[in-house]
């Protein structure tokens, strides 16, 4: 073997090698995309608008080694909470002030380790333009309690929901970002293998 054909056949292999580890970085990114959408207490929609009846969903994630047991939202006071769905296998306690107005909910029941949990519920939005954000609190088997009520860099952030008026034709819908991120890392796979065989 001439020592230029070696030369050429070890670029070849190095130029092979990044590409899979490319390749393999990206895939592992995508994969992961979903759990970040699953790492806090988050309420669906993200964006609604003035006035609505809106379908809001609370997802709960159990981050522990123990069952969560407990799951509490205070609502704010410019939103009117209506009605609840049932959920299999939690019991709910709907909390109301002296004029009847309900201002919580508490959920029991048993959420096992690396599972999630959907509490929907239906609420009128404030008739103007708003940030609502809906604390939650999180309580393990074992007492440990989470308070989801932090800022949206925190640890534990609140989650917040944008009251903003609809574009024409683009109805409100439940945050597309994770599946954005998703579509973005594979593009990016996609490019980067393009480069890497361009390059051999």
């Amino acid at each position: 073997m001439t020592f230029p054909l070696r030369i050429m056949q070890q670029r070849q292999t190095t130029t092979r090698h990044r590409a899979q580890r490319t390749i393999a970085a990206t895939i592992a990114f995508v994969l992961a995309v979903p759990a970040l959408g699953l790492a806090h207490a988050v309420v669906f929609p993200r964006t609604s608008t003035p006035g609505a009846y809106e379908r809001y969903l609370l997802r709960v994630p159990n981050e522990r080694n123990v069952a969560t047991t407990r799951v509490e939202m205070r609502f704010p006071l410019d939103v009117k909470v209506i009605s609840f769905a049932d959920v299999q296998g939690w019991q709910i306690e709907i909390q109301r002030d002296s004029a009847s107005r309900i201002v919580g909910a508490v959920w029991t029941g048993s959420l096992a380790p690396e599972r999630f949990v959907e509490f929907p519920f239906v609420a009128v939005n404030p008739k103007t333009l708003a940030q609502i954000q809906w604390p939650a609190f999180q309580t393990y088997a074992d007492g440990q309690r989470v308070e989801w009520t932090g800022a949206e860099d925190s640890k534990s952030p609140a989650s917040v929901t944008t009251i903003a008026a609809a574009l024409t034709g683009a109805p409100a819908s439940p945050s597309n970002t994770p599946f954005a991120l998703a579509c973005a890392a594979f593009g990016i796979a996609i490019l980067s293998l393009g480069l890497a065989l361009r390059r051999r």
